[in-house]
């Protein structure tokens, strides 16, 4: 298997290169040049394995150049931190089930795709005796996660950018806790555009990426995009059996774009996926461009900040991914969108816009802060069930879209006590915290204050970058 650009100017890669490059070089993104496709016979087959059994057969159609023994065991190192089953899957009534992504040790999808990037960097950095600088912008849960996967390895360091101000207090604590050698906290005046606008300035520098060593683990980087499509094919096994139904339909929320995108990628393998639905929140540019084919980023004083921070973000940087397939693989056409973008801060494709659900079954919705809190509260009302602000988000969505006889996942993103506030503001529950998490809050924390300031960050990486 190898990779290209979306814009055309990468020579083709196999997986392990794709890894530690994260941008392209042409300041594109990497894609698969063919898709895998799975037949029905090899799903049926697959309903049997484990979830790291199932990550090795998913993930080995990507990563060729890995030995199959190799993947195997960091799969199995990988998911090891996580109890039971890995992924269970919850029925709350009214047609819908979550997918428990949460089960990981920051509590948040990202350690899904995060626990499996600490262990491939790793293995190819060992491989080609070099070093990493991984240089990643969160919101909120990428950051705490990609830290907690790759805190104490010798051959990585960390630099994670996030806003000042925009995150949760248990986000915070996450992240800025730390203390390890290899872990880098910077705190950004602004919003996460502007720490992912700093991130792309500095990965679009060839000559400072090469002298810096500079990585992703930010969902640009393509090994995160294949581990999460794994968890798409382990909730349809489970979801349905041989006699039942075939298809089943996703619902995912949304800000950079990655987790639907590797639904996307799932569909175009052959799982039988009904509809991916996109969910929002009051940042809903992504949901503006799905219903009107206009894509139109607002700026960061525009970029509101809610109760579900982790998607406050209006530059979705995956959604290029989806533009490649939209317009035929065609780089020349990417590059012109992008152009577009810079010149005049939108793209067209009115156009091609109901090609969204009818070729692709994308569809979505917004949920605010309202919705969040009576989705909240009636999730638990019926059920007991306490979901983060997120995953309200979702629900909320999922119910336009729930059909008959079409199973409807929703995504789960977070355990609900990385966002207490909100949870007591719902239903009035102050939640249970064990001793280890009570601690982590109440444990000094280690970040720097900077100012959006490409120079300032460029003098600190290189101050105190892996050589």
């Amino acid at each position: 298997m190898q990779f290209i650009s979306t814009r055309g100017g990468m020579q083709p890669q196999p997986f392990s290169e794709t890894l530690l490059e994260g941008l392209a070089p042409d300041g594109g993104l990497a894609v698969p040049a063919e898709m895998p496709t799975v037949d029905t016979e090899t799903l049926e087959r697959w309903r049997a394995l484990t979830y790291p059994q199932l990550a090795t057969e998913v993930l080995g159609l990507f990563a060729t150049d890995i030995p199959r023994e190799d993947l195997a065991r960091m799969t199995e190192a990988a998911y090891a931190p996580f109890p039971g089953n890995v992924v269970p899957l919850r029925s709350i009534g009214d047609g819908l089930t979550l997918v428990g992504l949460s089960e990981g040790p920051t509590l948040a999808f990202k350690d899904m795709a995060m626990q499996f990037l600490g262990q491939v960097l790793e293995y190819a950095l060992e491989r080609k005796g070099s070093v990493l600088n991984i240089l990643g912008a969160t919101s909120g849960d990428t950051g705490s996660a990609a830290e907690h996967a790759l805190r104490g390895k010798e051959r990585v360091s960390v630099f994670m950018l996030s806003p000042q101000g925009r995150m949760s207090a248990f986000q915070r604590a996450q992240m800025f806790s730390l203390d390890d050698d290899n872990v880098h906290n910077i705190a950004v005046e602004g919003v996460f555009d502007d720490c992912q606008n700093l991130v792309k300035h500095l990965a679009g520098d060839l000559d400072f990426k090469r002298a810096q060593n500079l990585g992703a683990v930010n969902s640009i980087n393509l090994a995160r995009i294949t581990a999460q499509v794994v968890y798409y094919f382990w909730a349809w096994l489970r979801a349905t059996d041989a006699d039942g139904p075939t298809e089943v339909s996703f619902t995912v929320p949304s800000g950079n774009f990655g987790n639907i995108l590797s639904g996307f990628f799932a569909k175009q393998m052959g799982l039988p996926i009904r509809r991916l639905v996109l969910a929002a929140n009051e940042n809903n540019v992504l949901d503006e461009f799905f219903r009107t084919g206009v894509y139109r980023p607002r700026n960061a004083a525009q970029t509101l900040a809610t109760s579900s921070p982790s998607m406050d973000i209006s530059k979705a940087s995956n959604l290029e991914r989806f533009i490649f397939e939209l317009v035929g693989r065609d780089p020349e056409r990417v590059v012109g969108a992008w152009r577009d973008l810079d010149e005049q801060g939108y793209f067209d494709f009115a156009g091609d816009q109901p090609r969204f659900a009818l070729e692709y079954g994308i569809v979505s919705g917004t949920s605010t802060h309202a919705d969040r809190l009576e989705t909240i509260r009636s999730v638990y009302a019926s059920t007991e069930e306490i979901i983060d602000p997120h995953t309200a988000d979702g629900v909320k969505v999922a119910r336009q879209y729930v059909e008959e006889g079409v199973p409807m996942l929703v995504l789960e993103t977070a355990k609900p006590h990385k966002f207490a506030e909100t949870i007591n503001e719902a239903i009035g529950v102050e939640l249970d915290y064990s001793k280890e998490l009570r601690e982590m809050l109440g444990a000094p924390q280690h970040v720097t204050e900077m100012a959006d300031d490409e120079h300032a960050l460029r003098a600190f990486i290189e101050a105190h970058a892996l050589r």
